[in-house]
């Protein structure tokens, strides 16, 4: 999936230096000039980067960078901050930025810095398990490079399995950890399964009486 820029900027000019710089490169981006609209696509989309401005019109920039951490800790967020004193910078760091800049800065550092966010989180942030993999920060699934088209419940189990790879997994689990439930009709589970196992996961083992197993 492509790398994606999520900018949190209410300055025109800036954000717009930021866009031509990012299409320049190829990075596919957002761009946002106040907190709601920002939390308002977070929602529903994950990027791979926020740049986040820290004075905006209606919030600041060190409040959002705390609740993007929480809630979405894979996000990396660098801040871009007019308030480039040491205090600010450790700040920043210290609530979990994963870089700060300092305006005025260089479109080509900046660039540079985003670059190198994206192949940390390259690097760092995907779980193989035979020919499966699962890119966390994108919530893609690839069965042998191919992306696979999952629903959300699908997506769900599958992920539950291959961080359980190997394990036997009781149909009780199953039902608790994906559908809420402890017990009751199995069919739901069943069905996903089978669902599954059409679209070519191949290695989810039944083990009779108990649940199900995802080889490795």
């Amino acid at each position: 999936m492509k790398d994606k820029v999520f900018i949190l900027e209410d300055d025109a000019g800036i954000c717009g230096l930021i866009r031509v710089a990012l299409e320049m490169n190829g990075i596919a981006f957002e761009s946002f000039s106040c907190c709601a609209d920002f939390f308002g696509a977070l929602e529903t989309e994950r990027p791979d980067v926020a740049l986040l401005d820290v004075m905006l019109p209606d919030g600041n920039g060190f409040d959002v960078l705390k609740k993007v951490k929480a809630e979405h800790p894979s996000v990396s967020c660098i801040m871009l901050s007019a308030l480039g004193k040491e205090e600010d910078k450790v700040n920043g760091l210290n609530l979990g930025a994963d870089d700060y800049v300092s305006k005025p800065f260089s479109v080509l550092e900046l660039t540079a810095r985003i670059n190198a966010a994206l192949r940390r989180k390259r690097r760092d942030n995907v779980l193989k398990v035979g020919g499966l993999a699962l890119d966390y920060d994108s919530m893609d699934i690839l069965l042998d490079g191919r992306q696979m088209d999952l629903n959300r419940k699908e997506y769900e189990l599958l992920k539950y399995f291959m961080e359980n790879a190997g394990k036997v997994l009781k149909r009780e689990t199953l039902l608790n950890e994906i559908w809420g439930y402890e017990s009751g009709e199995t069919r739901t589970l069943d069905n996903h399964v089978a669902r599954l196992r059409k679209m070519g996961v191949a290695n989810l083992e039944t083990v009779f009486g108990v649940g199900y197993k995802l080889n490795v």
